[in-house]
């Protein structure tokens, strides 16, 4: 069967019960009338365009890649393949992708050979090293490459170079996942299994619009909907999303106000006794100090705050408190909001208040916002020590020494990780001069970029920016490096429940292009990093040995990845870990029966205070949880730094769409998605516009103290007050080389504030006090989505559908 997956998302429904297996239903698609037949051969891998870790074939035809075909046996997906997964490996073959490195000369950036440029980073980062030591250095990557190139990249930084400026661009989508995971269980980890929703009887969604953020997985929940005894579903999230017209109970609180409500749903469950007092008496520390916390934290002080129904705040409650089998997942609806790391800890603490984990249909996903976010926190990319080891225990870092064959002062443990937003005040201090980008376009996706854009620039930071396309960031590089991506390298990742899986290279990349290994080693070499016995840091030259150093490295730890091989992952589906001697078919459920990794010899963070972001001492730790249980930690509510007033009445959130990827550098460039979503717009409730006159595609200019973007309104189901536009779309569109006429800026970025959790130290995204005004009258309706959160409640707006190159074919039950 042939279906246009732009104008459904999400397929036909295969529907199942509880305890059942989701049935198959493989999903392929292939350019220019290809068939099956035609394609000369099927090469494994797994999605690189959003975080559910989709296993997939890639098919090739004359050394080209031509379409993708969903893995049957894969346990992620059972051969389901999203939009994103179906259309946008096409940016593969962009002929705009780079294919020399460049450097800049008198102002331009013009195109060199490799030793050119590799001399030139080299050379300077051996200056600045010479001259102001490791603290001049300073890296920031993505959360799209490979593990093997992560691990790589965090022994040349912290083993190497021994600089402790080191971050990702999860920073800004999953580093409060991984604060929050170390609150409760003193470790990283996530404890759920997509699994569980076969399993459950509840789920509850926080900040999670999973239908455009992870659309297969959505796609599972459809159909356990669809099926006989569907699970209840509980929403939070200001806007009438796909997830909110699903829900059993939706609650759509003002932005930044989560902690306020989650408070007040602990409270619930505390007073109707929906606890279980044995789990919590056996398994957990700090149950009397969130009792005292949360007792002023009525549903009616809540309804106040957050503006909310106390009897709907209730009714979620109950849902909660008499699930059998509760999932919960978040994601930035929380994580990029105000008190982001305290707000996702309590769910946290609403599945140990229950008992509700390391079991069938009980987990917790707090989820990763790209397909690689779980690596760059195993392997020490995000700033964090590979194989979550403590930074805080000196132990740790003799063993991490050991395994390196280094000096363990030369591994930076004096003090946290420089997190992105502190780097670029040292940036603006004058004290790192060094910027090594990988994979990620900051000037598009930081917030406030009037000022990133200024800080990149300077003349004093050499900046070092390697990619697939000339975007925003690049053109501000002092060098670019091509990069070769997905589908032109071999290597691992890990999705948020913790499945490995294997991308074979399929095709070679583009003109001079090399693999991120391949650019990181040689980097590594010609400044000549060495160990202690003088022998080179890097000791592999490919992807297998990159990761038969990392399952060393990763021995003993919970994310042991011993018991994995090249060999074991090839042909069949995806592995959790831990994958050990113990458990050679790796592992599902973690903490099954209280069992955590919180012992203090062991842990990975010994916490932090929730509202400053304190680290807490060792013997602080030690003296709360000896034997290693989970820790229910209280939070009180902190209302935002920035409320509107007079003058800026409207609180803005940003996010995602369903059919674009972060800053759009591969999206763009897949016609199919870019029809779909392209141009910016903004989202305002059907009241809020007839209070001010305003019809569907209007054009408004939005405001807040930072700048201003314009952009068509969208009438839509967005709770009063609020305000949303998607952060996709850069000031330059570099996938079709325009850029915005006169005041026609339209980057979301513009307007939000430099902020960010004390904790996770993740920016807030969403809350920034903001204004509209009108600028013209409407000449057509706003470019959004009509299939999504951004569907119109009101105005003639065409359905958005794909047309006749977005069929993709399904077969159900069945292999294609």
């Amino acid at each position: 069967m042939r279906i246009d997956r732009i104008a459904e998302p999400w397929g036909t429904r295969t529907p199942y019960g509880p305890g059942e297996q989701w049935p198959t239903r493989v999903d392929s698609y292939l350019a220019d009338g290809l068939t099956a037949d035609d394609v000369d051969r099927w090469v494994q891998s797994a999605t690189i365009l959003h975080s559910n870790g989709d296993g997939l074939d890639i098919a090739v035809k004359d050394d080209r890649i031509v379409g993708v075909r969903g893995r049957e046996v894969d346990r992620v997906n059972h051969g389901r393949l999203g939009p994103k997964d179906l259309y946008g490996w096409q940016a593969n073959n962009s002929p705009d992708r780079l294919t020399r490195p460049l450097i800049r000369r008198d102002g331009e950036l013009i195109e060199c050979d490799w030793d050119t440029a590799m001399e030139a980073v080299v050379g300077r980062a051996r200056e600045l090293l010479d001259e102001q030591g490791p603290s001049a250095i300073s890296f920031y990557t993505t959360g799209q490459l490979f593990l093997e190139e992560y691990y790589t990249l965090g022994l040349i930084a912290h083993g190497g170079i021994g600089t402790n400026h080191v971050d990702g661009n999860t920073r800004l989508c999953t580093a409060t996942a991984a604060a929050a995971l170390k609150e409760t269980f003193a470790c990283d980890g996530q404890p759920g299994s997509y699994t569980d929703i076969d399993h459950c009887d509840v789920i509850a969604l926080y900040g999670h619009n999973m239908a455009e953020t992870q659309t297969v997985l959505w796609t599972r929940v459809l159909d356990r909907l669809a099926g006989p005894n569907p699970p209840q579903v509980v929403c939070v999230d200001p806007r009438e999303t796909p997830v909110a017209r699903a829900a059993t109970v939706h609650l759509a609180p003002r932005p930044g106000t989560n902690v306020m409500l989650m408070n007040a749903l602990v409270h619930e469950l505390i007073a109707h006794g929906w606890i279980d007092r044995d789990y919590v008496g056996a398994h957990s520390v700090g149950f009397d100090e969130l009792e005292k916390q949360t007792r002023a934290y009525t549903p009616e002080v809540a309804a106040e705050v957050c503006d909310v129904p106390a009897d709907r705040i209730r009714e979620a409650a109950r849902i909660i408190g008499s699930a059998e089998r509760l999932l919960s997942t978040a994601l930035q609806g929380f994580y990029q909001s105000h008190q982001a790391t305290a707000a996702a800890v309590q769910i946290n603490n609403i599945h140990v208040l229950r008992g509700m984990l390391g079991k069938p249909g009980c987990g917790i996903l707090q989820m990763n916002g790209q397909p690689t976010a779980q690596n760059t926190r195993e392997a020490g990319a995000d700033g964090d020590l590979p194989a979550f080891r403590n930074w805080s225990n000196d132990s740790h870092i003799a063993d991490l020494a050991q395994v390196w064959n280094v000096d363990p002062m030369q591994i930076p443990h004096y003090s946290p990780p420089t997190h992105i937003m502190q780097q670029l005040r040292y940036v603006e201090e004058g004290s790192i001069r060094f910027m090594y980008v990988t994979a990620t376009n900051p000037a598009v996706s930081l917030p406030e970029l009037a000022r990133i854009r200024s800080l990149l620039s300077q003349d004093r930071l050499f900046l070092v920016v390697q990619d697939i396309f000339l975007s925003e960031t690049a053109q501000l590089a002092d060098v670019v490096l091509p990069a070769a991506t997905w589908g032109e390298k071999t290597g691992t990742f890990t999705n948020v429940d913790r499945t490995v899986h294997l991308s074979e290279k399929a095709v070679e990349p583009p003109g001079e292009a090399r693999s991120d290994l391949d650019i990181l080693i040689d980097f590594a070499h010609r400044l000549g990093l060495e160990d202690k016995d003088g022998a080179p840091l890097v000791k592999w030259s490919d992807p297998e040995g990159a990761f038969e150093g990392w399952k060393e490295c990763s021995r003993g730890r919970p994310c042991d990845y011993t018991g994995l091989s090249y060999d074991k992952l090839r042909g069949g589906s995806g592995i959790q870990w831990p994958c050990t001697d113990e458990h050679p078919d790796g592992t599902e459920r973690i903490y099954v029966d209280g069992r955590f990794w919180a012992q203090p010899d062991y842990c990975e963070s010994y916490g932090r205070d929730m509202v400053t972001g304190a680290p807490v001492e060792e013997t602080e730790y030690k003296a709360l949880n000896p034997t290693g249980r989970a820790v229910l930690k209280a939070a009180e509510y902190v209302p935002p730094h920035e409320l509107p007033d007079q003058d800026f009445p409207f609180q803005l959130i940003t996010g995602r769409t369903l059919y674009h990827f972060h800053t759009r550098t591969k999206t763009a460039r897949a016609p199919q998605l870019h029809r779909a979503a392209p141009e910016v717009w903004v989202e305002m409730s059907a009241s809020d516009a007839a209070d001010r006159g305003f019809v569907e595609g209007d054009l408004l200019e939005v405001t807040t103290p930072r700048g201003r973007v314009r952009a068509k309104v969208r009438i839509s189901g967005i709770r009063p007050g609020v305000l949303f536009l998607p952060f996709h779309y850069g000031y330059w569109d570099t996938a079709h080389g325009s850029a915005p006429e006169g005041d026609d800026v339209r980057a979301a970025n513009e307007l939000t504030l430099t902020d960010w959790d004390p904790v996770s130290k993740q920016p807030i995204f969403k809350t920034a006090a903001a204004q509209v005004q009108r600028i013209a009258t409407s000449t057509g309706p706003a470019p959004a989505p009509t299939t999504t959160g951004s569907a119109p409640v009101s105005g003639q707006v065409p359905p958005t559908t794909g047309g006749d190159d977005a069929l993709a074919h399904e077969h159900v039950g069945g292999h294609a």
